[in-house]
């Protein structure tokens, strides 16, 4: 299934956050949205699913399969969110409520869009747990977030949003908040999971040497504008933009991304 967004314009109280955005995600691609902190990023992932502040105007189209989401009912949208599309956020230690088990976080949504019953839904919790390579994950399911270090609770925010089988994740600065070692292996458990389930991926981040590692195609934001987009290795190596050229030159030689021809190393590493 597809996601594409036409023309997508947000203003807040009047003042223009997003100036007509184009995107298209493919199922079984990472598309990575890449650009400074303002730029309109997470913005843009909050738009498609309605999550956007009070106040907040919105125009374009975004559709999922040829379904227009901006104009559905909020009953029929809250059946999309985390059933069809769902989202990653950049800090787990907020997105995780700390008083509820991850075991409850994880069946509760599922329960409701499955329509499943408790038995199955701890079964699919536990299954999942397994799948985003969290150790121990019958013991795992009755644990409380803050008894996880950081990257193994970036790993149950992901298990809790693919809980209801989405066809669209929408990641926004997943590792931003975790050390280089733990980035790499959730970089990794994202690649694996959009190549096995065929999931369409939006990796929204500020460092192009993420885009480099993990991303088929990438676009660039600048005030709210998509300034350019492409497949990985043509964006990162011969950049058409003067914005995108800027932000590379600010990486060290070492992240710019592999040689012409490669896909990188994460997709390869074990975790």
């Amino acid at each position: 299934m597809t996601l594409d967004i036409t023309g997508l314009k947000v203003s807040i109280r009047g003042k223009a956050i997003l100036g007509g955005v184009d995107l298209s995600l493919r199922e079984g691609q990472v598309h990575g949205l890449a650009g400074e902190s303002g730029s309109g990023k997470t913005m843009t992932g909050l738009a498609v699913l309605g999550l956007l502040p009070h106040g907040s105007q919105v125009t374009g189209s975004v559709t999922l399969g040829g379904r227009e989401l901006l104009t559905l009912a909020p009953k029929e949208l809250n059946e999309v969110r985390g059933g069809q599309v769902a989202m990653v956020f950049q800090d787990p230690a907020t997105s995780l409520h700390p008083m509820l088990t991850v075991g409850r976080q994880l069946t509760e949504h599922m329960r409701h869009h499955l329509r499943i019953d408790k038995r199955e839904a701890r079964r699919r919790a536990v299954e999942l747990l397994g799948k985003v390579r969290i150790p121990g994950a019958e013991e795992a399911y009755g644990r409380f977030p803050h008894q996880f270090s950081g990257g193994m609770r970036q790993r149950v925010a992901i298990a809790v949003a693919l809980a209801c089988s989405p066809k669209v994740l929408i990641a926004d600065e997943p590792t931003t908040a975790l050390d280089v070692t733990v980035q790499a292996g959730v970089l990794r458990l994202l690649r694996g999971l959009c190549d096995e389930l065929g999931l369409a991926v939006l990796l929204v981040t500020h460092d192009l040497g993420v885009m480099s590692a993990v991303a088929d195609e990438v676009s660039v934001m600048k005030d709210g504008l998509v300034v350019e987009t492409g497949p990985r290795e043509r964006v990162l190596r011969e950049p058409a933009h003067a914005y995108t050229r800027s932000l590379l030159d600010s990486l060290p030689d070492s992240e710019r991304g592999p040689r012409p021809g490669t896909r990188g190393d994460i997709r390869t590493e074990e975790s």
